[in-house]
């Protein structure tokens, strides 16, 4: 994917299938074999399916699907696609005691308004022969994806990268909210958040429909285009997530917006407040 004999820069390269330079340095370790990504792709469709299942109920759907693994693999499965179930909830994401946690700010709070709420996740994205990771930060009111990335590792980089993005394009919220991971929770992404006087908002352990807008969009994304195209590389899902999320914001009609698309909801909100 990365050829650094290549004319063009390793920066340009890194830049084109939108993964953070220090990613190309990455070897996984241990490398993971087809039976190995055939179960954590299988996992991840339960999930989406049963969000609420923890991980004995994820092993007695694949037991009873004839895959041939133990409980424990299951757990540790999990925890490397950053699955969060709803109960029981196992460690999937690794939060740092150095770092705050802020208190969950969106309970009963009547979201009525373009760029009251944003929220942000981390989804595993499965390939043929592997798998990367995909940020997106999205506008709670009108379901409107506003930037996205994709890397092989599951830093801060690539989600530091997305925020500024959004905030480039969209302004800023009033409150942005995410989960209790490590890369949202660490100083050099919530100082921003801090610098642009916007409310910190985390979901509560074990909460994961806390943050129901973004786990939403993941389903939609992937029933509807990841895992009908079975992308190879990178390069080819950068290229099928950017077609979706065009589609997504700008002719996907939601019922919830009174059949209107997120971007057509998003600009009209946007000139009434102008």
């Amino acid at each position: 994917m990365i050829n650094k004999n290549d004319t063009i820069s390793i920066v340009q390269q890194c830049k084109l299938v939108s993964i953070i330079r220090s990613g190309i340095y990455y070897e996984p370790a241990p490398k993971f074999s087809k039976e190995d990504l055939l179960i954590m792709h299988e996992i991840d469709k339960i999930y989406l399916e049963y969000p609420f299942l923890g991980h004995r109920r994820i092993y007695d759907e694949l037991i009873a699907k004839k895959f041939i693994i133990g409980r424990d693999r299951v757990l540790n499965y999990m925890k490397i696609l950053g699955i969060k179930p709803i109960y029981p909830k196992p460690k999937t994401t690794i939060n740092n005691k150095e770092h705050k946690i802020y208190p969950y700010l969106l309970k009963e709070l009547n979201i009525c308004r373009t760029n009251q709420v944003w929220a942000t996740d981390i989804t595993y994205i499965p390939l043929h022969h592997g798998f990367c990771y995909l940020v997106a930060i999205i506008d709670w009111y009108s379901r409107k994806i506003l930037s996205w990335r994709l890397s092989n590792t599951m830093g801060a980089s690539f989600c530091i990268e997305a925020l500024k993005e959004a905030l480039d394009k969209y302004g800023k919220p009033e409150i942005f909210n995410t989960d209790q991971g490590s890369q949202f929770t660490c100083k050099d992404f919530t100082s921003i958040l801090l610098e642009n006087n916007i409310k910190i908002s985390m979901d509560s352990k074990g909460r994961a429909l806390d943050n129901i807008i973004i786990e939403r969009f993941w389903r939609s994304l992937k029933y509807e285009n990841i895992y009908i195209y079975n992308y190879e590389t990178i390069s080819e899902v950068k290229k099928g997530i950017k077609n979706y999320i065009a589609f997504y914001n700008n002719k996907r009609r939601h019922s919830a917006l009174n059949k209107k698309t997120p971007d057509c909801f998003f600009k009209q909100y946007l000139r009434l407040v102008a």
